[in-house]
């Protein structure tokens, strides 16, 4: 029987992972299952500042966290989704945004043939569809402090700080849901004849004995690659890049806006994040060290940075390295252990997948969580299968962003636009999608990680255009989407009026909290 699960390492993916799983098993007292956590103090997380995906939502709820304590504890402001400047052709208009909120009429009408009618005005896709991004680019909130806790006006996710993240997960953990915090170095692991773990040695705590291991030891992969020898697929072909430069930079002025998107701005050899908390904002040029040194990079990075704080002080502020492996691991799980997090891989940080794929694999495990040996050998099939899925659709969502783009005196952006760097799945979906929009056959997976709206809001974003001789359909519904586009309208002047801004929203959180649900 299954009884005591052992996660290996801290961070955020160790932690949000044993709340996921003790919020389940825990909760009363005629549980069977223990849950512990062997956190290193020797290993300090990367902490530069993550956003997350719309679903941390839910998971903040059923683990049983308050969206106030989150807020105040962890630096956190909303993000609305992300904004994507100079990717398609560099010029100082070139900008789109990728919303959290769905289009309107979406399921209702066909988004393109609406998008393409003479009678709408020709804005962005995103524009068109979303009230979102003008919302967004005035630095508006996307709900009132005085709505429960977890609703909004708009759908939304989060930036956050990833250490105070952790730390507050931790403390939850613990003090709420009886994880066994273990702070200790592992220095082996002690395996049964048939290769399954048995328990973790530790320097000063001796032997952790559980029935079942999850790798949450980051790029290291303590268990996963260095014991079990489970190698990376490499997906550098796909994904050039493999290093970044990071830096907290602090708000000057107390009055200064805090963004409500990721900015993701192009570069001569990748782009820049940038990642407004309520405390600061976190910043980072992730690059391809193939197509530029780092000391380019550092002074491209502190030349962004210099455009908002100016050059002394963009000159003045300490940055950080760090170096990875596009791809993933040809098995997430081995026996009885399984990778989570950036043990089982890791690609550009480009849409906060990084947060919800751990999400993602702790809700697995939760709902197939084996109470008997006998059934680990399915349920590993099947998360093998399921995870390999996943991040192959991650690939080529990223990817998309790239393989329109037009810029111009960069072998950066033009290898990344190449033929040969698209992964085939990528390019057969790109011949469907010239004769009719992305729908729900593209993708058959329940619980897909990115909608078909997120495809469809990069695709137009970028300026992919379908083939003329596409066939109208009946349910194009056009005019319905002249209705729909109308009332958004109207809906638009209402939000813009009565929203608060990032800096108000976060501000009146602090001081009145929000309406528990």
């Amino acid at each position: 029987m299954i009884k005591k699960i052992v996660v290996l390492g801290g961070g955020s993916a160790g932690w949000l992972t044993a709340a996921i799983l003790a919020a389940e098993f825990q909760g009363n007292e005629d549980s069977m299952v223990s849950i512990s956590v062997i956190e290193s103090p020797d290993v300090k997380t990367i902490g530069v500042g993550e956003g997350t995906w719309p679903t941390m939502k839910a998971t903040l709820q059923r683990i049983g966290i308050s969206e106030t304590e989150f807020i105040n504890s962890c630096s956190a402001s909303f993000k609305q989704g992300s904004k994507f400047v100079g990717w398609k052709t560099g010029v100082p208009e070139d900008s789109y945004h990728h919303p959290f909120t769905l289009p309107v009429g979406m399921g209702k009408v066909n988004l393109y043939a609406v998008w393409q009618d003479e009678t709408v005005a020709r804005r962005s896709f995103s524009s068109t569809f979303s009230a979102q991004p003008v919302v967004a680019d005035r630095g508006l909130g996307p709900k009132l402090h005085t709505m429960p806790e977890y609703a909004g006006v708009f759908n939304y996710g989060y930036h956050l700080d990833a250490g105070k993240f952790s730390e507050l997960l931790k403390n939850h953990c613990v003090k709420k849901l009886n994880v066994r915090h273990v702070s200790d170095h592992v220095v082996e692991v002690n395996c049964a004849e048939d290769g399954y773990i048995e328990s973790l040695g530790t320097r000063a705590s001796g032997d952790v004995q559980g029935d079942f291991f999850i790798d949450c030891s980051g790029t290291s992969g303590l268990l996963i690659g260095n014991y079990y020898e489970i190698k990376l697929i490499d997906k550098k072909k796909n994904s050039f890049n493999d290093s970044a430069i990071t830096a907290h930079v602090p708000y000057f002025d107390e009055c200064n806006d805090i963004g409500s998107t990721t900015v993701a701005t192009a570069q001569s050899a990748g782009w820049v994040w940038d990642i407004a908390l309520s405390s600061r904002r976190g910043c980072g040029y992730v690059y391809s060290s193939s197509h530029i040194t780092d000391d380019e990079a550092e002074n491209e990075f502190r030349a962004y940075l210099a455009s908002s704080i100016g050059d002394k002080n963009a000159s003045q502020l300490a940055t950080g390295r760090i170096n990875f492996c596009a791809g993933y691991r040809e098995k997430f799980f081995h026996k009885n252990c399984v990778a989570i997090g950036m043990s089982a891989g890791f690609i550009e940080p480009l849409e906060a997948s990084a947060l919800a794929l751990v999400e993602l694999s702790a809700n697995m495990i939760r709902d197939e969580m084996p109470f008997c040996k006998k059934s680990l050998q399915e349920v590993e099939k099947r998360f093998n299968r399921v995870f390999a899925y996943r991040w192959e659709r991650i690939i080529d969502f990223l990817k998309l962003h790239y393989v329109f783009s037009e810029r111009k005196g960069s072998d950066y952006w033009a290898d990344a636009a190449s033929a040969d760097s698209i992964p085939d799945s990528l390019k057969y979906l790109l011949s469907v999608w010239q004769f009719r929009p992305p729908n729900v056959y593209d993708f058959m997976q329940g619980e897909e990680l990115f909608p078909v709206a997120s495809y469809q809001y990069i695709l137009y974003g970028m300026g992919f255009e379908m083939a003329p001789n596409a066939v109208a359909r009946e349910s194009d519904n056009v005019a319905l989407g002249r209705r729909l586009l109308k009332e958004q309208e109207g809906a638009l002047d209402k939000y813009l009026t009565n929203l608060p801004t990032n800096r108000q929203l976060l501000d009146n959180i602090l001081k009145f909290g929000m309406q528990k649900l």
